[in-house]
Formats: structure tokens, sequence, C-alpha cells
């Protein structure tokens, strides 16, 4: 599984037709900006499973939460987080369905809801809760800046290599493995003949660096399988491009590159990221990533993502899609300027793209009174 070369990685060749099929369903419409003043929103709501400990929960608010509800605020919006199990919906009789976030009536001309989905494993037993959450709030008309027929996409590595084949950015290659009762049997080393070692393994669906492990051998993959199994962990594994490998987080905004935020990894690290000791800059975006941005936007129109790419001093490959992808600081500039543009170009482009849906008339927003 030894990387490919790609013909030539500067110039971006047109997409090829994928196999499987480039059209989702998604309550996001990409279209020409409109005026503020045709929004009628007041309210982001970020679904969230509520479970973070009492130390990570300070460690966020400082990173990006108090940002994100400043920055909302300057706009005149809110911006709150909440469990699923905050949100009621009341269908007993005409005129519904009524919903509620707490104690508080929003309606989908006033509220919208930000639906990345969330599957590191303190929150495992929230994943149902969060999907069905979803497909009831769409079904009662609210706008989804990330809708439910894309979080399996996103939150499953091989899925996104999958959707995203005909990268102009070459995917990294990846194996995708279970790991149930039958691990011990070894049954998924049929698919190891063509890897090359050292590689990657590490959970399908997790975020911030978790679980990212170095293996040298068939014999260390299958130690990791075996740990895997105690979480029913679904694992990926991919080459390893090296000591230093760089990773570039291009945050898109209404189909623009509009920043990046470029990671590098710790001495001895096999992944850059912030949590595992990483370093962060924030560069101009490099011209292969900015051409590449409208072949992501294309095949996931959603106002808001960010792509992540591995830069192993040679050459880009395409390593991930971020739908809720952190707008982490810049500690070298203690007014967080970046931070805060991208938070409200992001913000923005959520209100914009809720005003042209309801324009639109994807659906009634009528709530009758009973």
């Amino acid at each position: 599984m030894t990387p490919a070369t790609p013909a030539t990685p500067a110039t971006p060749a047109t997409p090829a037709t994928p196999a499987t099929p480039a059209t989702l369903v998604t309550s996001a419409t990409p279209a020409t900006p409109v005026t503020h003043a045709a929004s009628t929103l007041r309210r982001m709501c970020w679904i969230f499973p509520d479970r973070e400990s009492s130390r990570a929960t300070a460690m966020w608010h400082d990173f990006f939460w108090d940002v994100y509800a400043d920055v909302a605020a300057e706009l005149g919006l809110s911006w709150t987080r909440h469990a699923p199990d905050a949100v009621t919906v009341d269908l007993l009789g005409p005129g519904g369905p009524r919903v509620y976030v707490d104690d508080e009536l929003v309606t989908p001309e006033d509220t919208l809801f930000i639906t990345a989905l969330y599957s590191l494993p303190y929150q495992s037993m929230d994943i149902f809760n969060q999907y069905a959450l979803y497909a009831v709030l769409e079904r009662a008309g609210f706008y989804l800046s990330f809708p439910p027929g894309l979080s399996a996409v996103a939150n499953d590595k091989l899925a996104t290599m999958l959707h995203l084949r005909d990268s102009p950015v070459p995917p990294i290659p990846t194996l995708r493995i279970g790991t149930g009762r039958d691990i011990g049997k070894h049954l998924y080393e049929v698919a190891l003949k063509d890897l090359t070692y050292p590689a990657i393994v590490k959970p399908a669906g997790w975020c911030g660096g978790g679980g990212v492990n170095l293996a040298r051998d068939a014999e260390e993959i299958r130690g990791l399988a075996s740990l895997a199994q105690g979480g029913d962990t679904t694992l990926v594994i991919q080459p390893y491009l090296g000591d230093g490998t760089v990773d570039y987080r291009v945050y898109v905004v209404d189909g623009e590159p509009y920043a990046v935020m470029k990671r590098i990894p710790e001495p001895g690290s096999p992944v850059a990221n912030a949590s595992r000791g990483a370093t962060m800059e924030f560069p101009p975006v490099p011209a292969e990533l900015a051409e590449a941005t409208a072949y992501f936007y294309r095949k996931v129109p959603v106002p808001f993502f960010c792509v992540d790419f591995l830069f192993d001093g040679e050459r880009f490959w395409f390593s991930e899609l971020e739908p809720d992808g952190v707008i982490a600081p810049d500690y070298g500039d203690p007014e967080r300027k970046l931070q805060r543009d991208i938070t409200r170009a992001r913000w923005i482009a959520y209100r914009d793209a809720h005003a042209r849906w309801l324009a639109a008339g994807a659906v009634d927003t009528t709530i009758e009174s009973r």
C-alpha cells in the first residue's frame, strides 16, 4: 500500500465521474450571497454530547467556545451548545411540530442546528441519539448546517475516501477493518499483503488525534486490533508518510479557501494534532490546495467545512474531511484576530445559507397556534 506518486501534483486534473453517487441530499443551497437583512436567524444551536470532563470543558471554553459565542453576539446571534436530550419535540396535535431547546420554543425561521456527528469513546452511547435527533430536526423543517445524510460519510475515514476518491489531491491509501469478537482469527489479514511498514493505525471515526498509533509489523497491528476490540472500535490503516509529516487544515467558507492552519508534529510523534504536542502556524493557503477547493465544495456543498491534507516533504495527500473542524487560536496574536475572522465568516455563511433556504421555500415554517 505504498502511496503512488501523482502525475502532476501542482495541477489538478478534471475530476473523473466517480463510481459512487456524487449527489448528496443537503439542506444547504450554494447560491449567490444574500443581504444580511434577509435573514430572520437569531440562534445557532450546536448539538454536542454533553459528556466532557470539567478539565476539558474549561480548556475548550478558552480554546474556542467563548470566541464562538462572542463573535455570534457581535452579529446579533446566539451560539449555544446542547446535548441531544435538551431538544423536545411536540407532535401531539395539529399545527405542529413544536420544538423546544431546553424550555424555549424555537422555529425554522429563527433557529438553525449545527449537526456534525461526534463519536469519541465517551460519546459512543450518544451516536444513535445524535443521528435520530438530526433526522427529527430535518423532518421538522429546520435548516441543518451539516445534513445527517453526510454525517456518516464525513465521520468514517474510509467512507470519506470513497466519496472523494477522485480528489485532485490524491487521497492517502486506506484499509478499514472491524474489531469484533472474531478479531483473534485475524481474518482481516487477507488485505494486508500490500501494506508497507511502518503503518498508521487509528480509529475510523474519532477526531483530535485520538488513538493514532504507529505499527511496525503485522504483530503490532494484531495487538492494536485486540485493544480496539474492547470498545468495538473500527480501525483504518494507512501508510506512514514519514517523520515530520506536516498537516494542513484548509478552512472552506462558501466554497472559498478562507485560511489554512499548518500543524507541525512534535519530534517523534506520528500525528500533527495540538492534543499530541504539535505546534500551529497560519501561513497563506498553498496554491495546490486552493485550486482543489472547488472540487471539495462540489462534492460537499455546505457553507463551512475543513479539509485536512498531509505534506510528506514532497507532495500533498488528502487526509480527512472535518465538517466542524476546530477554528484554533493563533496564540502569537493576543487579539486572536484570525480566529475571530474565520469564525465570523463561518457564522455569516450559515446566516446567508439559512436565508437562501427560507427564500427558496424549502419548508413550510408556519406553526399554527392551538
